[in-house]
């Protein structure tokens, strides 16, 4: 089997799962590129109703009937609701509703008109849970609070007025991913943005447009069309390379793409993107797609052949400054570019995919991204629904984002235990499953079971025959002490043939804690934080094979279970700048340390 027809197969298993996911969800999987489509935006005030009891299910608030007669009543009502901004999350939003998990209605009334095309509602994402309303009628649902959807209403629509209904549920679930545990806050609600997308009858639904793996000239994609006309001619045209490449879509309405050019590839040092065009008889989009290669070779991490160290950092898609999800590009730049002032070249977005603009803005300013799914730590992996859930989840990941070539690694978990039912196998299959949908990026596992006894570490973890990487959290000097010189650690990698990467380290500390006890943990002081660091980078020079580290994290950030009343104050502080902009002293330690050459 030659590499399109494998890249054939994969895409057609692609494509029966979300169907098969979408019969049980309702759900469709979102178009690619959003962004470039005609659209209405929702976005702005939605009337809602927290719902505590859970009882809007059985009460109907997708109807709101009027009273006929006199003793006619009913025990809810939109009407004199308090508003809520979309996007936005609610926690942040009504001080009522600052640690509420449960479920929240929204309402919207959008005028809208019958037209001779189609129309869809599109959410970038509400965590955790959706079920959609349209004018009472139910759309369907979707579970997963980090990846797109949408629903048609083409045929649902009516000239006026119309009125779209939410049930947003951040309700934590044994057999969600994440499950029931998981060290940040859980912001629930319409988080990103919604709206209304135009497209003709038949309309280019999605497309891969990257280089092959391993080549840096060679693309190798694919168009699919979604319609009734679905044999069509396809161009892709790239103006800046006189590319103007034609091909024709079969009687499924899917085409593969071959064709080469002299790229300006994509680096952390010209992040150089092409305007991309793609049209069929009836339908156009653009793209700015940037071509890189990524791949590892023995030890080494190869950018374009070349071999780069990764500097990066840890991030959660929350704002600190306003303590709510981010979500703006405004949110979005102010991550990115203290990432970018630190000295990083890559961001590991934690532990679930963010934001789209958050990707994109990353990729612009030359920032390699790590996404990853929300598949963490305690996982119900021997549930039956959840390995149909990770692999829904997936498919919505790399579907949104497989054309952002500032995405170098699919992480697929964190920190999950191979004495877990079922773990293994998951895992296995859904990492096989990766690579044969998208196959010209990393994709790694972070695992936080290795050994360390006698000052030695012992890396051995079953999912690292499967991942192109060794990525590993290890907390030396906070959670475990140190047990000798850290000059002096010993590694045993039973994976010694692969690059291994720090994924997490750190140290939690309060800014401003600078007349306490430097060398007690007890205090949080950032004297404590500081050394860590300082005997962690002595420790690297040890590691065999290292090639990237990754400190735990940038801002420190809201968690319920971080309950110590002077120092966290609900919050993990094991940020290198403090939830008010404020550097610590560990973070000239590690910018220091990313200023320095690398090979």
């Amino acid at each position: 089997m030659d590499r399109l027809q494998k890249i054939c197969k994969a895409q057609i298993i692609a494509v029966l799962l979300a169907v098969f996911l979408a019969g049980r969800t309702n759900a469709q999987t979102a178009m690619a590129n959003d962004a470039s489509r005609n659209s209405t935006s929702l976005n702005g005030k939605w009337k809602v109703l927290s719902d505590p009891g859970a009882a809007g299910d059985w009460k109907k608030v997708w109807i709101e009937p009027k009273p006929q007669k006199k003793t006619d009543f009913f025990e809810y009502s939109f009407d004199g609701a308090p508003e809520l901004n979309v996007p936005g999350d609610f926690n942040s939003q009504l001080c009522e509703l600052a640690f509420y998990e449960g479920a929240v209605w929204y309402k919207k009334t959008v005028t809208l008109k019958k037209k001779n095309s189609r129309q869809f509602l599109y959410f970038g994402a509400v965590n955790y849970s959706a079920d959609v309303y349209f004018n009472e009628e139910k759309l369907g649902s979707h579970e997963g609070g980090f990846t797109p959807f949408q629903f048609e209403i083409t045929d649902k629509i009516k000239d006026g007025d119309n009125t779209i209904i939410v049930k947003a549920d951040n309700r934590r679930l044994e057999n969600g991913i994440p499950g029931l545990g998981y060290d940040w806050l859980n912001y629930g609600g319409i988080t990103r943005e919604v709206k209304i997308i135009e497209t003709p009858k038949t309309y280019i639904e999605d497309y891969s447009i990257q280089l092959e793996k391993g080549s840096l000239g060679n693309v190798l994609g694919w168009i699919r069309l979604n319609g009734e006309n679905l044999t069509q001619e396809i161009i892709v045209k790239i103006p800046e390379l006189n590319i103007i490449y034609r091909t024709k879509t079969n009687s499924n309405g899917y085409a593969k793409l071959e064709f080469s050019s002299k790229f300006k590839l994509w680096s952390p040092q010209n992040p150089k993107r092409y305007h991309v065009i793609v049209e069929c008889d009836t339908d156009s989009i653009s793209d700015e797609i940037g071509f890189r290669s990524i791949e590892s070779q023995g030890s080494e991490i190869l950018l374009n052949k070349k071999t780069i160290f990764i500097k990066a950092i840890n991030i959660h898609e929350e704002n600190p400054m306003k303590k709510s999800r981010a979500f703006s590009l405004d949110d979005d730049r102010l991550l990115l570019n203290s990432a970018k002032e630190l000295g990083c070249n890559l961001v590991r977005l934690a532990h679930y995919p963010h934001n789209e603009d958050m990707v994109e803005e990353a990729e612009k300013m030359g920032l390699m991204v790590w996404s990853e799914l929300p598949i963490y730590q305690n996982i119900k992996f021997s549930d039956s629904l959840v390995p149909h859930k990770m692999r829904h989840m997936l498919q919505e990941m790399i579907a949104r984002d497989k054309n952002r070539c500032a995405v170098v690694v699919w992480s697929l978990s964190n920190e999950t235990y191979p004495g877990t039912p079922n773990r293994d196998k998951a895992l296995i299959d859904l990492t096989k499953e990766c690579k044969a949908i998208d196959s010209t990026r990393l994709v790694t596992h972070v695992i936080n079971t290795q050994g360390y006894a006698n000052n030695a570490f012992h890396v051995w973890d079953p999912l690292y025959n499967y991942s192109d990487l060794v990525a590993l959290n290890e907390y030396i000097g906070w959670y475990i002490p140190w047990q000798g010189k850290p000059s002096e650690v010993k590694w045993k990698i039973d994976f010694s043939n692969k690059p291994v990467f720090i994924s997490e380290f750190g140290a939690e500390a309060l800014y401003g804690a600078r007349n306490v006890p430097a060398d007690q943990a007890a205090y949080w002081s950032e004297g404590y934080q500081e050394q860590v660091y300082k005997n962690q980078i002595e420790m690297f020079n040890t590691v065999p094979n290292l090639r990237g580290v990754c400190p735990w994290l940038l801002y420190d950030y809201r968690s319920l279970g971080r309950m110590h009343p002077v120092y966290q104050k609900g919050y993990n502080r094991k940020g290198l700048i403090s939830e008010n902009g404020e550097k610590k002293k560990a973070w000239h330690i590690i910018n220091n340390y990313y200023k320095e050459d690398k090979k």
